[in-house]
């Protein structure tokens, strides 16, 4: 299928061709018919693509802050090496679709295949988009007006907010497509409504809909007219759906209040403030947020779980509903919005209008295909060719000399990091997968793949693949480690192993029934050059050894996927792993017993797990402590692991500098970047598949150090 992509980079737009998405539990497979530019803040990304790296930097500063913390902890090559492969990671586009259901995912009630949907997908052929982002069309609602249905939730959720009564006096500052939805929204309210802009072609829209306006290239002053307008009292309420780094129209509207007034901002306009305009007419201001309750929620928007109507009567879904029915109505006429129309082979055109100074407003993408009820062949295909070569349904191909892999999971760590690392190792990188299949193609071209696909369990079944690596999130990771050795693959996963004991005792018995096969864990950390050091020093001590490692793990907000115990599994499965596996590791003996203890309750902690001391014991009478907390600084090292025994000391700073006391003939081993040893388990794990050999890591510390893991985090939560 043909999907808009843009890049970061350079801002350069593509019609690439990638792998149709899969059926999701709780989401919709949609076949695109029609969707809509936006015109704000598509606008922005182009412009931010297209500006140097002094812009970016301009735009940025919060990330600029990010990059320069990143530099002091993890070294500057690690550093760049992040950010070049963040900017060069397309951006998929759009977020206003109109197509019919191909599919339904499980759990999905409400629709029903060939409906009419409205939803926040991309701008491709098919999309997946979770249930409750999705609504209904009316029949007497065409597509092209139904295109404007997420921008009109957007401009609807702002006048919710704004709570007009009938007869109030409305001023809306910026006559885009939103602001032009609200005018049309307000005037359905029985409200009054000024309009102001610069652009007379929008003025005149406003007008057509019932608004009187301010032209502001004609020097109109506004406050005096706005007075005028409000009959001298001041006006009831402004909402600002401009676009515009100045704070002007939020001082603007202040001036333009009467006393408890109400503002607005539902576009993005700099927020410099004075108190006094404020302060004396005890106005309130506030800010909308996107298509209303839910946006950002994952539990609504992901899992599917709605809200009470009794108790949120407007969701973002609510309000889609709600636009279509205006639409429906004819209280909402979005037609005249309409300016330009491309086909989809065309965007890129599109997107060049959009950063031209040439007049625009909704711009519609067209799908030919969009034209039957029936859905094109190829639009189902989740396997997409990147080599040029005639195109097969599946991988068939004989394997290569080299091992060839399937890698299940394109995200940033997986194309920056295990990707380039497997090649390096001399493996072929044959297929990559991804939910969206928009990463697979972008990382299937750069590894010179042949294959991008969709649906994992294809891969996985090619016979030309010896093994599967698995990079995606953690709830996933059982499921595919299990699926890979029923079909006879090698198997390398990103740490956790698994989420649950249960899981894990599957896998045991599944390891059981296949001889032969390699499993491996990403514990990269005890193949690192600074603790194959400290292991060497360590094997001429006899006696046992305290270890304290010490994590600087950084906060993560408590709503994030690594914190929910049924996605991420928390942070001590999902990450402290790593740490359980390093002492196991350098101690050489099994863990015989072990606790955890979390901070103390307290308001300010949401999340104490991943503030948590981990007590090991070992069998040759070693100790180790694990202190992984999130609530540090981050200007202090990530990672520091210290080692006492026999009246010496070893001291490793974040992967870059170890230190020795006492230790004869050894005191430092420096290295210039940062080296946390991902590239030798790599390549551990590709010359064991290659030469038939174990696996690089024992089966049973692997088991072990899961096991464990998964113990902590069940104590500790």
């Amino acid at each position: 299928m043909k999907q808009v992509l843009q890049s970061l980079k350079s801002g350069a737009t593509e019609i690439a061709h990638v792998p149709s998405p899969a059926t999701v539990a709780g989401h919709l497979l949609v076949h695109t018919q029609s969707s809509l530019v936006s015109a704000g803040t598509e606008r922005m990304l182009v412009e931010f693509g297209r500006g140097g790296l002094l812009s970016k930097v301009r735009q940025q500063p919060d990330k600029v802050r990010q990059v320069l913390e990143k530099v002091r902890t993890d070294g500057l090559f690690a550093t760049l090496d992040a950010v070049r492969s963040k900017l060069d990671q397309p951006l998929p586009l759009g977020y206003c679709n109109v197509g019919r259901v191909m599919a339904l995912g499980a759990g999905v009630d409400g629709f029903e295949v060939g409906d009419r949907v409205v939803s926040n997908g991309k701008h491709a052929e098919v999309v997946v988009v979770p249930r409750n982002l999705c609504a209904r069309i009316p029949d007497s609602v065409d597509d092209e007006s139904a295109a404007f249905t997420v921008l009109a939730a957007i401009g609807l959720q702002g006048v919710r907010l704004a709570a007009p009564t009938l007869g109030e006096s409305v001023v809306v500052t910026g006559l885009g497509l939103i602001g032009l939805i609200t005018v049309q929204l307000l005037r359905a309210n029985g409200c009054r409504v000024l309009g102001i802009d610069m652009n007379p072609a929008r003025l005149a829209l406003a007008r057509q809909f019932g608004a009187e306006v301010v032209d502001l290239s004609s020097g109109e002053d506004l406050l005096a007219a706005a007075e005028a307008f409000s009959r001298g009292r001041g006006v009831d309420a402004v909402l600002i759906t401009a676009s515009t780094a100045s704070s002007e129209p939020v001082s603007q509207a202040a001036k333009m209040c009467r006393k408890r007034g109400r503002i607005v901002l539902v576009g993005v306009t700099g927020l410099e403030l004075s108190r006094a305009d404020f302060y004396e007419k005890e106005l309130s201001f506030q800010v909308s947020c996107s298509y209303g309750p839910g946006r950002y929620d994952p539990a609504y928007e992901e899992k599917g779980h709605d809200y009470p109507v009794g108790f949120v009567r407007w969701t973002e879904q609510r309000n889609f509903e709600a636009a279509l029915d205006l639409m429906a109505s004819g209280a909402l006429d979005l037609r005249p919005l309409v300016s330009h129309r491309f086909d989809i082979d065309e965007a890129a055109k599109a997107y060049d209008l959009l950063a031209s100074s040439e007049a625009s407003l909704g711009i519609l993408i067209r799908y030919p295909s969009g034209q039957s009820d029936e859905v094109p062949e190829r639009l189902a295909a989740r396997v997409v060719r990147l080599r040029d070569e005639p195109p097969v349904a599946q991988p068939t191909r004989a394997a290569p000399a080299e091992p060839a892999l399937a890698v299940i999971g394109a995200g940033n760590y997986a194309g920056r990091v295990l990707i380039p690392g497997l090649r390096k190792a001399g493996a072929t990188v044959r297929t990559v997968v991804s939910g969206s299949g928009v990463t697979a193609v972008h990382h299937g071209r750069r590894a010179e793949a042949e294959f991008a696909v969709t649906d994992a369990q294809a891969a996985i079944d090619d016979p030309a693949v010896k093994a599967v690596v698995v990079a995606t999130r953690h709830d996933s990771h059982a499921r595919y480690v299990l699926a890979a050795l029923r079909a006879g693959r090698h198997v390398f996963v990103e740490k956790p192993l698994c989420l649950t004991l249960d899981e894990l005792a599957a896998i045991e018995a599944q390891l059981a029934a296949s001889p032969g096969l390699c499993l491996m864990v990403g514990f990269n950390r005890r193949f690192a050059p600074q603790v194959r050091k400290v292991k060497d020093l360590l094997a001429g001590v006899a006696e046992p050894k305290s270890f304290v490692m010490t994590v600087n793990a950084g906060a993560i907000p408590p709503d994030h996927w690594t914190q929910d115990p049924e996605v991420g599994g928390g942070r001590i499965v999902g990450e402290g792993c790593h740490f359980v596996d390093l002492l196991r590791h350098l101690a050489g003996a099994p863990i015989v017993r072990h606790s955890a203890l979390a901070l103390g309750r307290h308001l300010s902690l949401a999340v104490r797990s991943d503030k948590a001391t981990l007590a090991l014991e070992f069998a040759d009478g070693s100790v180790g402590t694990i202190h992984y907390l999130a609530n540090g600084h981050k200007g202090f090292p990530k990672e520091r692991l210290e080692v006492f025994c026999a009246g010496r000391v070893l001291q490793l700073d974040n992967f870059r500098r170890l230190r020795g006391w006492g230790w004869p003939g050894f005191s430092k081993m420096n290295l210039w970047r940062q080296d946390k040893g991902v590239a030798q388990c790599l390549e551990a794990f590709v010359g064991a598949i290659r030469d038939g050999g174990l696996g690089p890591i024992p089966l049973e510390e692997t088991l072990e150090v899961s096991r464990i893991s998964i113990e902590l985090e069940a104590s500790l939560t």
